[in-house]
Formats: structure tokens, sequence, C-alpha cells
């Protein structure tokens, strides 16, 4: 059985598994790890999101940019990510634990789809706070993944949400922009979208999606699994440093005379 800590909150944390020896991972083992996304919380508000010492991938977006279907796609589970019927209307953050064998090795955050015009301004006003707030403040996070429409491009609520993740990013954040629905683009527009993504994806990385013609999958995949299974340090240097004799050097030694 395995053990969970418990922080002073009452809530419980699951216990980190130990990072992978280094961060290669080949198709098949990252779309497994991703397939192991089981539901583990929903929050309302900021402080309702369980503590965690695990590393946590968020997924963010505009509403209908695509970001329910990838997340569904990526675990290839239907349902794990709800879609609305009617964008905008899911305003809860849900929380999906990663790992094999009942373990949970990294977390992904579903943050809800914003910018969707029928929402009541005061709504839209609270959550992109409470976004901003997640981004800039969750301890544990390590990625986050935005999705974008490339027939749109990168819209104003877009460059905001990058200019408040910029100040981590150049801290190490990692940070991933995806093109999605790039079925509906020919092989030049995908390109012309890449090139224009990149000036102002602010050093993160840019990749075409589709769930329809599979495009991109494999790629993301692999690059969540290395997010969140960095190479392991390596050993530190012997505390009494390469110029101190070992026991066995000082006993070779003859002793000074009186």
């Amino acid at each position: 059985m395995t053990n969970h800590s418990t922080p002073a909150s009452g809530r419980a944390v699951p216990p980190s598994a130990p990072s992978a020896a280094g961060a290669q991972a080949d198709a098949k083992t990252a779309l497994g790890w991703m397939h192991t996304a089981r539901f583990l919380t929903t929050a309302a508000q900021l402080h309702h999101l369980p503590p965690m010492d695990l590393p946590e991938i968020a997924f963010v977006g505009r509403s209908n940019a695509g970001k329910s279907t990838c997340i569904n796609t990526l675990t290839q589970q239907k349902q794990l990510a709800f879609a609305s019927k009617k964008p905008g209307r899911t305003q809860h953050i849900n929380l999906f634990s990663l790992g094999r064998q009942n373990t949970t090795d990294a977390v992904l955050a579903d943050l809800p789809g914003y910018g969707y015009a029928a929402v009541p301004k005061d709504d839209k006003i609270r959550w992109q706070r409470v976004m901003a707030n997640y981004l800039v403040t969750r301890e544990n996070l390590t990625g986050v993944v935005m999705m974008c429409d490339p027939r749109l491009g990168l819209t104003e609520l877009d460059e905001t949400l990058l200019e408040v993740i910029r100040p981590r990013v150049e801290q190490g954040l990692k940070f991933l922009v995806l093109l999605t629905k790039a079925d509906k683009l020919t092989r030049s527009e995908g390109a012309k979208a890449l090139s224009i993504a990149r000036l102002n994806a602010g050093g993160g990385e840019v990749k075409l999606f589709s769930a329809l013609k599979r495009i991109g999958i494999e790629d993301t995949a692999q690059l969540l699994w290395q997010w969140a299974h960095p190479p392991q340090a390596e050993a530190a240097p012997d505390a009494l440093g390469s110029d101190s004799a070992t026991p066995s050097d000082a006993a070779a030694e003859p002793p000074e005379a009186d």
C-alpha cells in the first residue's frame, strides 16, 4: 500500500517518485505513461487545490481551441477532460494524476478555457485572476501547454497569459504552444503558422497538433514525459575534496619524526 504524507492542511500529498535516470523515452513509453491519467480532484477556487510536491503540467487555452480534445487524445481516453457543449462554462481546475502501479509521478492540470463571448464579464475577470494566480504561485508547476487555433493566431488574451508566465519561463518553467486543428492547414500554412508562433512564444517550443490526423501526438507525449522525468543530477563530489587524503592514503604514509 502506498504511503501518503499529509500536510498541516490535512490534504494528502502523493509521494514523489524517483526521477528517471534519463529524459529520453520512446513514443510507446510516453504514450503508455499518458494513458495512466486518472481523475484526481477538482477545485472551484485556487485555495481548494491540494498542495503537491510532484511535477505539474498545466493545459491552458482559449475556449474552442481544442484543449479538451488534446488532453483526451494524448491520454487515449475519450472523456477524461470534460468538453462542455457551451464553451467557457467549465469553470473549475481539474487535476489528473499520472503514473503506473499505484504510484503518482506527475499531475496534469486542466484550466478553464478563457475568452468565450457568452460568459458574463464578471466571470471572465474572476477566472482570469484565478488562472493568473495559479500560473504565478503554484509552486510545483513544471510546465505549461497553451492551445492555440493557428487560423486565429495568438489572441490578446493569449498574449496576456504569455506575459504572466514569462518571468517563470525565464526561471526555467517549461512552455509549449500547440497549434491545434493543424489538419485544417495546408503544408505552407502550417509552416507559416509555426514561424509566427515561434516569434511570439517567448522561448517556448511550438508544435503542430491534430487529433484527427494524429499530427504531433507522439512528439508532444514524449516532451511532456521529459518534463516530468528530468535527468538525475550527477552525484556531488566528495566533500573532502580531490586533494584530501583518504584514510588508506594516510595509513600508508610514515609518521613524521618528533
